[in-house]
């Protein structure tokens, strides 16, 4: 199975689709969860990391590309990176991690979606510390039980970085950075677009025929 690149804005879906490819049998990496885990953690860089993350603003390259390399290196199956790259030259030095560690073959995923689509969904976005993201507001992305993850049964909770003011900022820096990072990868025909209007199946669907 190829591997999958998802770029799109914050709250498009990435982990609600990253989730039902993980059940056929591929690797979740987010970034945002690898993050997290460090603050979770407590260390000096975990609170470093909260800090940034709170604000709206991204975590140094040299932070989040030592934490993907460790991942990576001794991985064998296919994995999906949720929400990276986000810069240019994210996707460049990814590539050259990628193609030293001879997992290259992938496709990359856009998800398209309104600020304005994306903020309501955001603001009524719940998950658990397994990695699972649930909807308040949208009927087939609730928990069975209210406020329990189905994959673990754990209480879900509120992202700290889910309110309004960090949520704007988080996606204008991504949509300002977002298109030199389509180029490159529409330069390389590996760049699928889809439209994040269509009912979540109908999204799996497209992802599955794309990976073919």
């Amino acid at each position: 199975m190829k591997n999958v690149i998802f770029i799109a804005p914050p709250a498009a879906g990435k982990g609600t689709q990253s989730s039902i490819l993980e059940e056929i049998g591929y690797e979740h990496i987010s970034t945002g969860d690898m993050l997290r885990e460090e603050i979770v953690k407590k260390t000096e860089i975990g609170m470093h990391i909260e800090s940034i993350m709170n604000d709206g603003l991204l975590v140094e390259d040299e932070i989040v590309f030592k934490l993907i390399y460790n991942r990576l290196k001794n991985l064998n199956k296919p994995f999906i990176f949720d929400g990276f790259p986000r810069t240019l030259n994210q996707a460049i030095s990814l590539d050259e991690m990628l193609n030293k560690l001879n997992k290259n073959n992938y496709e990359v995923i856009y998800l398209d979606i309104e600020m304005e689509e994306a903020l309501k969904r955001a603001l009524s976005r719940i998950t658990c510390k397994c990695g699972a993201s649930y909807n308040t507001q949208i009927e087939h992305l609730k928990p069975n039980k209210d406020n329990i993850c189905d994959k673990c049964k754990q209480q879900l909770i509120v992202r700290n970085d889910d309110n309004e003011k960090a949520f704007k900022i988080r996606f204008e820096t991504f949509m300002k950075n977002i298109q030199p990072i389509m180029d490159y990868y529409l330069k390389q025909d590996k760049l699928h677009i889809i439209d994040t209007k269509l009912n979540t199946l109908k999204i799996t669907d497209m992802i599955k025929e794309i990976l073919k």
